[in-house]
């Protein structure tokens, strides 16, 4: 092909795929998103509000909410509810702690059948270590700058 027919072929093929790709529903998207994520982060503040009027405070208060998110999201991701829930939600499902529980859950779940090391072990961290492997290099560096100031 020469020069002006691969550009008219590029052009019809790209004028093709336009038509046949889904229309995406931008405001029922969003919507979706922030409704759940906002239900996610008002659950949060429920466990809050209940386990301060029981008399925690502070950062047990604190790492306590952020416990039972990580284990309602593990344990919704283990009964493939919280798969239905993203498929729905989208990006509203991708709150923080949640999110990264899932993010966790899922790869150890998938890969069980290889084994503890290899399948479990290995697999959990394919999305989120990255995440764990540069907060702790930050979180080392910002700490030894702290000190030497």
């Amino acid at each position: 092909m020469t020069g002006k027919h691969k550009d008219n072929f590029n052009a019809n093929y790209l004028q093709y795929v336009k038509t046949q790709e889904p229309k995406t529903k931008h405001f029922k998207n969003c919507l979706a998103a922030f409704g759940v994520g906002g239900l996610i982060c008002c659950i949060g503040q429920f466990f809050r509000f209940m386990l301060e009027y029981a008399g925690l405070s502070g950062d047990v208060l604190a790492g306590t909410v952020s416990a039972i998110l990580i284990f309602i999201s593990c344990l919704l991701t283990g009964f493939g509810v919280y798969d239905r829930i993203g498929r729905h939600a989208g990006a509203g499902s991708i709150v923080p702690i949640t999110g990264f529980a899932n993010s966790v859950a899922s790869p150890a779940i998938e890969f069980k059948t290889e084994g503890w090391i290899y399948g479990m072990a290995a697999k959990m961290f394919t999305v989120a270590g990255p995440i764990i492997v540069f907060g702790v290099f930050s979180g080392v560096l910002v700490g030894l700058i702290y000190s030497f100031i």
